[in-house]
C-alpha cells in the first residue's frame, strides 16, 4: 500500500466510538431486509421462468435474459453507490432502493411484452446495487469502523450472511406455493408487499447515517485520495482478479451442476438434493473462515480453499461417477462457496480502512458481479461448443487462478 493510502486510511481508522445494542439492532434488520431481498429480488425468479415464458410467448432464454440484464445493470451502479455510501452512509440509500424494489416487483407482475420485462429488470437491477450485499456490508463495517471493533464486525458479517444463506431455501418453495395458490402475476404482487411492509421501515427506522458527517468535505478528500492511491497498486488488482475468477466459478456451478450431475448419470432427484447442499456448505465454510482469520491471514485461507475447490471440481469429471465421488467433489466445492462474501470485506478494511470501503468494493463489484452474470452464459456456449469437461476444467482453472491471487496479494 503506498504512503498516500496509508496515511489517509490511519486518518479514518481510528479507534472507532463506542458502540451499543444498536449495533445488534442494526444486524438484526439487515439479516431480515437481506434475506428477503435476496429471496423475492433474485431467488424467486427462476420459480417465475416457465409460466412468464408461457403468459408472455417468449423462449426461457429471453425470459432469462432479464435477470442477466439486471445483474449486468447492478455492477455499473455498484461504483456510484459505494461512494453515495461512503459519503452519507445506508439509510437514504437503502430505504430508496427498497421502495424501488417494491415497486419494480409490482410492475413486473403487470408487463406483457419483453420489452417491458426488460425495462422492469433494469430498475430492479438498480435497486439490488442498493439494497442487497455490497451495500449492508458497507453499513456494517461503518457501523464497527475501529481496530477495536475487528470481532465484532466479523461477527456481524457472518451472522448477516448465515441468516441471508437461507433466502433461497425459504423463498424458492414459498414463492412455488403462491404461484400454485394464486398465479404467477398475483404471487409477485404479494411478494412486492412482503419486502415492501419488511425493508422500507427497517432501512428508514434502523439504519443510521455515516457517523464521520460532521468532516464530509474534508473526508470526501480523504476518500478519494485513498481509493486514487488503491487503484494505482497492485494489491486492488490483485483483488479485483481473486474475486472476479471465483465469482464466475462459483456461479457456473450453481447454473450447471445439477446439470452435470444428470449427465454423469444420476438420478435428477439427487442431483438437484447434492446442489441444494451448496447452501448448506456456504454456512459451515463461513463459519470456517471466520474462526480460522482469528489465528491465520484471511487471504490464505482464502487461496487454501478456493484451491481445494478447484481440485473439487476437477475430479468431478473423474470420480464423479460414483454417489461417493459426486458427494465429495460437492462438499470439497461446496465448503468455499460462500466465503468470498466475508473475505473480501475483511481484506479491505485491514489494509485501506474502512473510510471508502463502499467506493473500492463498488470498484470491484463492476468487474466480479458482472462476471457472475456473464460467466453461465459462456460456460453454457463452452459446454455446447466442446463438451461439458471442459467447463469444469474451466472452473478448475478459475479457482485456481483465485487461489493464486490471494496468496499473491498476502505476500505485497
Amino acid at each position: 500500500m503506498s504512503s498516500t493510502a496509508e496515511t489517509a486510511a490511519s486518518r479514518m481508522r481510528g479507534g472507532g466510538q463506542p458502540r451499543s445494542g444498536h449495533g445488534r439492532r442494526i444486524v438484526a434488520a439487515l439479516a431480515v431486509t437481506q434475506t428477503i431481498g435476496y429471496g423475492v429480488l433474485y431467488y424467486a425468479f427462476s420459480v417465475f421462468l416457465a409460466p412468464m415464458a408461457r403468459d408472455l410467448h417468449a423462449s426461457k432464454p429471453q425470459i432469462a435474459a432479464a435477470l442477466t440484464l439486471s445483474i449486468l445493470i447492478a455492477a455499473l451502479c455498484a461504483p456510484l453507490v459505494g461512494r453515495r455510501l461512503d459519503a452519507r452512509g445506508g439509510r437514504g440509500l437503502m430505504t430508496a432502493g427498497s421502495i424501488l424494489g417494491a415497486v419494480a416487483v409490482l410492475a413486473w407482475s403487470r408487463v406483457e411484452s419483453l420489452w417491458q420485462l426488460y425495462a422492469v429488470f433494469a430498475a430492479m437491477g438498480v435497486a439490488c446495487s442498493m439494497v442487497l450485499y455490497e451495500s449492508a456490508f458497507a453499513v456494517i463495517v461503518g457501523w464497527f469502523d475501529g481496530p477495536a471493533r475487528e470481532r465484532g464486525r466479523a461477527g456481524a458479517l457472518l451472522a448477516l450472511t448465515v441468516v441471508a444463506g437461507f433466502a433461497s431455501s425459504i423463498f424458492l418453495p414459498l414463492t412455488g406455493l403462491l404461484v400454485e395458490w394464486y398465479g404467477w402475476r398475483q404471487a409477485l404482487v404479494v411478494l412486492a408487499l412482503v419486502y415492501g411492509v419488511a425493508a422500507i421501515p427497517l432501512h428508514a427506522l434502523v439504519l443510521r447515517r455515516r457517523t464521520h458527517a460532521k468532516h464530509e468535505t474534508a473526508t470526501a478528500e480523504v476518500r478519494a485520495g485513498i481509493v486514487k492511491a488503491a487503484i494505482r497498486r497492485r494489491p486492488f488488482w490483485l483483488l479485483v482478479l481473486a474475486f472476479t475468477a471465483h465469482g464466475g466459478a462459483a456461479a457456473v456451478m450453481a447454473v450447471l451442476l445439477i446439470t452435470y450431475l444428470i449427465h454423469l448419470g444420476h438420478s435428477p432427484v439427487l442431483a438437484a438434493t447434492l446442489a441444494g447442499l451448496l447452501g448448506v456448505l456456504s454456512v459451515t465454510g463461513r463459519l470456517l473462515t471466520t474462526g480460522l482469520q482469528r489465528r491465520l491471514p484471511a487471504a490464505l485461507i482464502a487461496a487454501a480453499i478456493f484451491a481445494l475447490q478447484g481440485v473439487a471440481v476437477l475430479l468431478l469429471p473423474l470420480v464423479g461417477r460414483t454417489v461417493p465421488g459426486a458427494v465429495g467433489c460437492v462438499l470439497g466445492f461446496g465448503l468455499g462457496f460462500g466465503i468470498a462474501s466475508i473475505t473480501l470485506p475483511h481484506l479491505l478494511v485491514g489494509r485501506y480502512g474502512t473510510a471508502a470501503y463502499a467506493s473500492l468494493s463498488g470498484r470491484i463489484a463492476v468487474f466480479s458481479v458482472a462476471d457472475k452474470a456473464l460467466a453461465p452464459l459462456g460456460a453454457v456456449a463452452l459446454a455446447q461448443a466442446v463438451g461439458s469437461v471442459w467447463v469444469m476444467g474451466a472452473v478448475a482453472t478459475a479457482c485456481a487462478i483465485a487461489a493464486l491471487a490471494l496468496a499473491a496479494y498476502h505476500r505485497v
